[in-house]
């Protein structure tokens, strides 16, 4: 298992982002940031041939692909700019790689918010971009990433469609950076129920497995075996490739049948090989012949 300094897993921190990540859910679904349109109010999420295109390509980690096809509207619409954002942060998490590109679309984003809805939701992908440079030991930003969610917390009213991925952030702050578990359980419990009734099943497949992830962590598995299976089923759903070599390591860690789990981390491996190595982090884990045994 890939192990940091302060001895977490890393796949269970990222949020996928994860990383990762979770703010743009597939067209159709009432994503985290259906608010989130230039001069327009709360629009109910549509499907658009752009979102369309930009999930196909984010879901196989093809993340440049997808900014440059939302880089026309990102220039003046505050929207675009920020699932701009989305899109390059996610890159960062999954590759560690492209920190410039990500760091300049969301000051292009935060240039464009004039809401506080807006600016609300730059705050909180300001806070997760700097949670990812120091979760990935890129920067320390822990004290950027503390401020920028607690701005987004004040910005974003109680019942906006934004709450749960800013709980679920600040779950990881809670986990990660602050080593307070008891807060960071209440917080994605937060998130996973707010996710449920906004209709974002991406966010909620990150929820279940951070969930499952504490229970693991105190002994047990059958929630752990449940929460992470529900994640795996999720993300399968929704055709979230990059997310579903991360699910299926996870569950093979609490699998209790060794050809079973066996099994499933081979099946992430090849997906892993038939991204390019994506994520960066899991391909070092399954090369790794003595990680497998510890698993993460």
């Amino acid at each position: 298992m890939l192990r940091f300094a302060h001895g977490f897993r890393l796949d269970g921190a990222l949020g996928e982002g994860n990383v990762a990540d979770t703010a743009m859910s597939p067209p159709g679904s009432s994503g985290s940031h259906s608010e989130v349109r230039t001069g327009r109010g709360l629009d109910p999420l549509v499907d658009d041939p752009l979102d369309t295109a930009v999930w196909r390509l984010r879901s196989r980690g093809c993340w440049k692909d997808a900014a440059e096809l939302l880089t026309p509207r990102a220039a003046d619409d505050a929207s675009a700019a920020l699932k701009r954002s989305v899109v390059l942060t996610e890159r960062c998490m999954y590759t560690s790689t492209g920190w410039d590109a990500a760091e300049d679309a969301l000051r292009a984003a935060e240039a464009l918010a004039l809401t506080d809805t807006e600016r609300g939701a730059t705050a909180c992908e300001r806070g997760y971009l700097a949670y990812a440079s120091t979760l990935l030991g890129v920067r320390d930003r822990a004290d950027e990433a503390r401020t920028a969610l607690g701005r987004a917390a004040a910005l974003l009213s109680p019942g906006s469609p934004i709450r749960p991925l800013l709980d679920f952030r600040r779950g990881l702050i809670s986990q990660h950076l602050a080593h307070n578990p008891t807060g960071a359980l209440a917080a994605f419990q937060r998130a996973h129920a707010g996710a449920a009734a906004h209709g974002d099943p991406l966010l909620r497949s990150f929820t279940w497995r951070h969930l499952a992830a504490m229970a693991e962590a105190d002994g047990d598995l059958p929630d752990a075996r449940h929460g992470f299976a529900e994640s795996l089923r999720i993300r399968e759903e929704l055709g979230y490739l990059v997310g579903i070599a991360p699910a299926l390591a996870a569950l093979a860690d609490v699998e209790p049948d060794p050809d079973e789990a066996t099994r499933l981390r081979t099946e992430a491996g090849r997906l892993v090989r038939l991204l390019g190595g994506v994520p960066v982090w899991l391909a070092e884990q399954l090369a790794t012949p003595e990680a497998t045994t510890d698993g993460q």
